[in-house]
């Protein structure tokens, strides 16, 4: 019953969390019918919307607001260990877009069995792709949250991913075989969430070196969901470590 209650809260805490969902849902429909976008481009767009804003959005505030609130020693004072307060939340949230991206799929696969608009063929894998993404921006996230006032985490990993794509786009254009440039592009490759790896994976990039399933490489398909998943575990042991340590005051902040 507290699993439930704590994974509920992820959904109910706010008003505006109802308020994303839906207008997300307006999204992926508006760009889906759209003609002028291929359909490379609308995958990614569903990919940017629901593998990234959409976890930033979710998640703003999740801890930070309870901090700021004072509400946290209540929560601090419960017979449980505070890392489970942790796992929950960002359990529910992981649940909460696993619905989301169901109700994606089912919504887009109506309007193009009434319209014939749209794209489905690898809807499922991208869609599949979409939620392995969502579940390590909402780990990063959500750990941030921790040591972050209210729902800033949100405006601050946002500024954060702008200015190192920024930085990074600016060394590859003027410096691509330079020593600094290569060791962000493997950090961002291997060590932040894995965007590229998994559109690579969807797309069957990876086909051609190893066993195939249809146009995908089984290997190389379990690799990329386990590397997912590891980075997923990684942030996500340092928010509950964060969350465990830190010494909490009961006045608003």
């Amino acid at each position: 019953m507290r699993a439930y209650e704590l994974m509920k809260e992820t959904l109910s805490r706010k008003i505006y969390i109802y308020i994303v969902h839906l207008s997300w849902f307006a999204i992926y429909g508006l760009f889906f019918t759209l003609r002028v976008h291929e359909e490379e481009n609308f995958h990614q767009i569903l990919f940017i919307w629901g593998g990234f804003f959409l976890p930033l959005a979710l998640s703003a505030g999740i801890f930070g607001d309870d901090i700021s609130s004072g509400r946290i020693c209540i929560l601090a004072t419960k017979p449980f260990w505070l890392g489970e307060l942790y796992i929950y939340r960002l359990l529910g949230l992981s649940i909460q877009a696993a619905v989301h991206f169901f109700i994606t799929g089912f919504l887009l696969l109506i309007i193009h069995g009434i319209t014939g608009l749209g794209y489905v063929d690898d809807l499922i894998s991208w869609l599949f792709s979409c939620w392995l993404l969502f579940n390590t921006w909402a780990a990063i996230s959500t750990s941030l949250s921790v040591v972050v006032k209210r729902a800033y985490n949100f405006i601050f990993l946002l500024a954060v991913v702008l200015f190192f794509g920024f930085l990074n786009s600016i060394l590859d254009l003027n410096n691509p075989d330079d020593t600094i440039t290569k060791v962000i592009s493997t950090l961002a490759k291997y060590v932040c969430p894995p965007f590229t790896l998994l559109t690579r994976m969807v797309e069957g990039e990876y086909s051609k070196y190893s066993l195939i399933v249809g146009k995908y490489s089984s290997i190389k398909a379990i690799a990329c969901v386990t590397h997912t998943l590891v980075l997923t575990v990684f942030y996500s042991f340092f928010g509950v470590l964060l969350l465990s340590r830190r010494q909490f005051t009961c006045s608003r902040e």
